[in-house]
């Protein structure tokens, strides 16, 4: 029984439906032409984009570039000249800006590669911190890493019973 509801109300749609149907092939059988866009230059374009020239979300990438400069001039120097926490912030920095670019609206591309890059010189950096380090102390890098996480911590907690040795010994010298 339900078929014969189904089919009945399919045979009065399709009846009343046709009209409707002529009504919206109509929309592409327009014999006006469209309106013609007139096409704007590429400097046009970049004034009017939403991360245009005139905006913050262009010019903050082009001076972040400069950090990205600074890294890359620092494979010059050498390792045990570069600190491994700046480079470490570097490359935080890098992987949460990268990602975080696409996710805000307007999705700045140029800024996510700007980011990604000095990712990339951050990481290079502290693998050539860590190598450095592990060929001083003929260790390996996860040793080299607790210890540099030991030292950090124990800076931080600023340990009093060293600080009292270290005051000894400068009073008895």
């Amino acid at each position: 029984m339900s078929s014969r509801t189904g089919l009945r109300l399919f045979q009065i749609s399709r009846q009343f439906g046709a009209p409707v149907r002529r009504a919206t092939s109509k929309r592409y059988q327009t014999s006006q032409t469209a309106p013609s866009v007139p096409t704007q230059g590429i400097a046009q374009r970049l004034w009017t984009s939403p991360v245009g020239v005139k905006t913050v979300h262009f010019w903050a990438p082009v001076m972040k570039w400069l950090i990205v400069l600074a890294g890359v001039s620092d494979f010059a120097r050498p390792a045990e000249n570069l600190s491994l926490t700046q480079n470490l912030a570097l490359t935080a920095t890098g992987a949460i800006w990268t990602r975080w670019c696409f996710v805000i609206k307007p999705r700045n591309v140029l800024l996510a590669t700007v980011n990604f890059f000095l990712g990339c010189v951050g990481i290079a950096q502290v693998t050539r911190i860590l190598m450095h380090q592990r060929s001083v102390k003929n260790g390996t890098v996860s040793q080299v890493v607790k210890e540099d996480a030991r030292d950090m911590v124990e800076t931080a907690r600023g340990d009093s019973k060293d600080v009292a040795a270290k005051a000894k010994d400068a009073a008895g010298a």
